[in-house]
């Protein structure tokens, strides 16, 4: 059963080695990250998930130890998804999953994760796509409920990329709109309003957390959790939440 979830953004701009001499201009939106990880922490959980978006060679299971790397964004720093096996797995055990590189988003992850010392559950992650519609990321959502216990979600995603001239995908005027509601959503914990985002529009916008936070939506069905939102903002033309349920 869900008992807590943390919603993170997740450029690599969120890394400090990544960022470089723009570091400070997202020190508040890493220490809303930490706080909501603080949160899943003193939910106490059996089991910590993290989920975010992938491209198709990374999306799928990513077993406890797994390891991502930032050398493609010119900084030699590798991160690693928790410590050991995951539940369920004897010690010197073959994972289920193969052990590939995770991707941006779950490496990202795994860099907060490390940044605030966690230690409170094992670890594991899901690597969701772009394509995946509603009801299977609901679907999805209800199976990682269903792992454990107490099960928490770390989950990843970003907003829409349009919402400056100088964004990724310049501006668009649609997309102040999109992510006030998805803001909202998440800092509410409002399941039905994050079912219903338009996976079209999301797409158009370039939002990377539609898949991502409608996992979420599913996982946290007849959880009763009730949601806090700590950051919003878009310093790059690009949506970012934080926010913390339990």
């Amino acid at each position: 059963m869900l008992v807590a979830a943390a919603v993170c953004p997740c450029p690599p701009l969120l890394v400090p080695e990544v960022a470089a001499g723009a570091a400070p201009e997202l020190d508040a939106a890493r220490t809303a990250c930490l706080d909501a990880l603080g949160v899943l922490a003193a939910s106490r959980p059996d089991l910590l998930v993290v989920v975010g978006p992938a491209e198709q060679e990374s999306r799928g299971v990513h077993p406890a130890g797994a390891t991502g790397s930032f050398g493609g964004f010119g900084v030699d720093l590798e991160v690693r998804l928790g410590a050991g096996p995951s539940p369920g797995r004897a010690a010197g055990e073959t994972p289920v999953a193969p052990a590939r590189p995770l991707p941006t988003s779950l490496a990202v992850g795994a860099w907060l994760l490390d940044r605030a010392r966690w230690a409170d559950a094992p670890v594991e992650g899901l690597g969701v796509g772009e394509p995946l519609d509603g009801d299977r990321c609901a679907r999805a959502g209800r199976e990682l409920a269903a792992g454990a216990e107490r099960v928490a979600l770390l989950v990843m995603g970003d907003g829409s990329a349009c919402r400056t001239l100088k964004a990724p995908g310049y501006l668009d005027e649609r997309a102040m709109d999109f992510d006030a509601r998805a803001t909202r959503a998440l800092g509410s914990a409002d399941l039905a309003a994050l079912r219903g985002l338009d996976e079209s529009l999301a797409y158009e916008l370039k939002v990377a957390g539609r898949a991502p936070w409608q996992v979420l939506a599913g996982a946290a069905e007849g959880a009763g959790l009730g949601g806090q939102l700590l950051y919003e903002d878009a310093p790059y033309g690009v949506g970012y939440t934080v926010a913390a349920w339990s």
